[in-house]
């Protein structure tokens, strides 16, 4: 069985859930979900509006991954979880798209859900590899 590697990130905040900020095996690395908090004042309070909050969600993202030595190159799948999935969808895909170059876009998942961690209304998570 390969080992497998649990990643708390120093100078990033806990995760609000009991969790590590990733997980990896056999080069597959899982990010737990990433929402619009700031990273570095996560007291703070969210962006107002879905176009703020995905763009700090994926910022959020980058950063994890780079942290780990990877980029938004080697994301495979990306699960995208909103809380009003008709108002936000098209407006998230706007900014969603210009973190992606168009011809390495990864796999996607988007769901509408009831309620999210801090009031967001949006929440990414992805499985990358090295």
């Amino acid at each position: 069985m390969p080992a497998i590697k649990f990643h708390t990130i120093a100078g990033l905040p806990k995760s609000v859930s009991p969790s590590s900020h990733a997980t990896e095996a056999d080069g597959f690395v899982y990010l737990t979900g990433q929402f619009g908090r700031d990273l570095d004042d996560p007291a703070k309070p969210l962006p107002e509006g879905i176009r703020a909050q995905t763009e700090r969600t994926l910022s959020n993202m980058r950063r994890v991954l780079g942290a780990l030595d990877l980029t938004m190159g080697q994301v495979l799948r990306v699960r995208v979880f909103l809380t009003h999935f008709k108002r936000d969808y098209d407006a998230m895909n706007e900014v969603y798209a210009g973190f992606f170059p168009a011809d390495a876009r990864p796999v996607r998942t988007c769901v509408g859900v009831t309620d999210l961690v801090c009031d967001a209304l949006i929440e990414i998570d992805c499985v990358a590899k090295r």
